[in-house]
């Protein structure tokens, strides 16, 4: 039986999470035409956006009254139940459901089927498939686009079109739906995988004597653990050979899941983890100022040479980096600390070098460009706390960097009213050593500016 579900959603917010759903469409499909349906406008307990009115047409008044999510939720439990999820890009519609009962407590868990990713393979060579270019282009009408029941009932003849169509291809005759976009995984195996959560946070693959084989994170740990199944890597088919249980740890906060992961391959040192397990990192890249006022770059095992800009475990790594900054901003050998102090550096031979070393440059205009440098490495401010998602919809995670160094991080209440740093110091994880944690931090903020709260102090 498949579930084929549209929602509608608004802009109200799970403190920093995503959107409510305020209208749901199911339909149940037994494989050859739809057997029952259910479809409603759900309250979603905030105020409906302007926006998300222009796109539904559902107004705040229309929704007064109507059941809210949690009076629904066994309903559509109960009709989804031993069905499989299909929607148009079902990620975003799956997830909104998941998330709203994971609200409630309750932890809801489908196999799922995208009706995009089908009709990319069973009907190929489209110039759209977006729901509303694709039905077009096939002939089928939409009766109240972006309606729940409109757009699911479209959908569900899609749905239809697309299994005539899988019978008829003999690439595909004999093929179950899900086999078409979904790399099968052996019955045992995914009776482990299916221990862990699609949620955010760690997972560890154990062997048969529990020992930690690979250590990752995703913001969806079920999805990303399914995914290690199609690499047929020979590392990774030994791997996933000897893997024989799953354990995880929910962090809420991609950030967090990060600086765990991190943390956990750094101590426990899986073998079939390549990347961030050197718990050392002995080599220093450090800057100062000396007495003329330029501005010094230097490899040092001694981390009180000046301040650190980066730290590695090994100086060859150092070194590519400090070579990559002389590179990118024609910085001066002599003032990288890799020629003799007082000559003229090879690089203002070769014209790479402005001539710093040979007095040919103003110290003001050298420091500039070498202040660039350390503006790619620091923080905007050195003292803040970004806060995100929690592993509840009540709750917040947080993590500290204090003068531009990582303290730690933590989880509090999303209610509760921290007045400053000292508090929030009560709530962090401790025992944490990680050397490349502001690399971390730095970069995925980077990557995802605007997508978390940000206190500084």
């Amino acid at each position: 039986m498949f579930a084929i579900i549209d929602i509608e959603t608004c802009g109200g917010k799970f403190d920093y999470g995503r959107g409510r759903i305020i209208e749901i469409a199911i339909l149940i499909h037994d494989g050859l035409s739809v057997v029952d349906q259910y479809s409603t406008l759900i309250d979603p307990e905030c105020v409906i956006a302007p926006l998300y009115t222009r796109v539904s047409g559902i107004t705040n008044e229309m929704v007064e009254g109507a059941p809210k999510f949690y009076e629904v939720a066994k309903k559509i439990d109960e009709m989804t139940r031993e069905c499989i999820f299909v929607a148009h890009n079902v990620k975003f519609d799956y997830s909104f459901v998941r998330d709203e009962f994971s609200s409630l407590g309750f932890t809801y868990k489908r196999e799922t089927l995208c009706t995009v990713q089908l009709s990319r393979k069973l009907i190929p060579g489209k110039m759209s498939y977006s729901l509303g270019r694709l039905c077009e282009s096939l002939g089928i009408e939409i009766e109240n686009r972006h309606r729940a029941l409109g757009d699911a009932m479209a959908t569900s003849v899609l749905f239809s079109m697309l299994l005539e169509a899988k019978n008829t291809n003999p690439n595909y005759k004999n093929k179950g739906l899900t086999d078409i976009t979904n790399r099968r995984v052996d019955s045992i195996k995914k009776y482990i995988l299916d221990k862990l959560p699609e949620e955010c946070g760690v997972y560890y693959f154990l062997d048969k004597d529990k020992h930690i084989l690979y250590i990752g994170k995703s913001k969806n740990m079920y999805s990303r653990a399914i995914q290690h199944f199609g690499n047929n890597a020979t590392k990774a088919k030994k791997m996933l050979y000897e893997t024989l249980d799953v354990d995880f740890v929910k962090t809420g906060s991609e950030l967090i899941a990060l600086l765990h992961e991190s943390f956990e391959i750094k101590k426990h040192k899986p073998s079939f983890n390549s990347a961030r397990k050197s718990d050392t990192y002995q080599h220093h890249l450090v800057y100062f100022y000396n007495e003329k006022g330029i501005l010094n770059f230097k490899i040092s095992e001694d981390a009180t040479e000046g301040t650190v800009l980066l730290s590695a475990p090994k100086y060859s790594s150092a070194r590519e980096s400090l070579e990559g900054w002389i590179e990118q901003k024609s910085l001066c050998l002599q003032y990288c600390g890799l020629t003799q102090m007082g000559s003229v550096c090879f690089n203002h031979q070769i014209k790479k070098c402005n001539g710093i070393c040979a007095d040919q440059e103003e110290i003001e205009i050298y420091n500039r460009r070498a202040q660039d440098i350390i503006g790619e490495y620091t923080f905007t401010h050195p003292n803040f706390v970004v806060f995100d998602q929690g592993r509840r919809h009540d709750e917040r995670s947080f993590v500290m960097v204090k003068e531009n160094r990582f303290v730690g991080y933590g989880f509090i209440d999303a209610t509760d009213a921290i007045a400053g740093p000292e508090q929030l110091s009560e709530y962090i994880t401790s025992d944490l050593y990680l050397p490349d944690a502001e690399i971390l931090i730095r970069g995925w903020m980077k990557q995802n500016l605007g997508k978390f709260k940000v206190v500084r102090y």
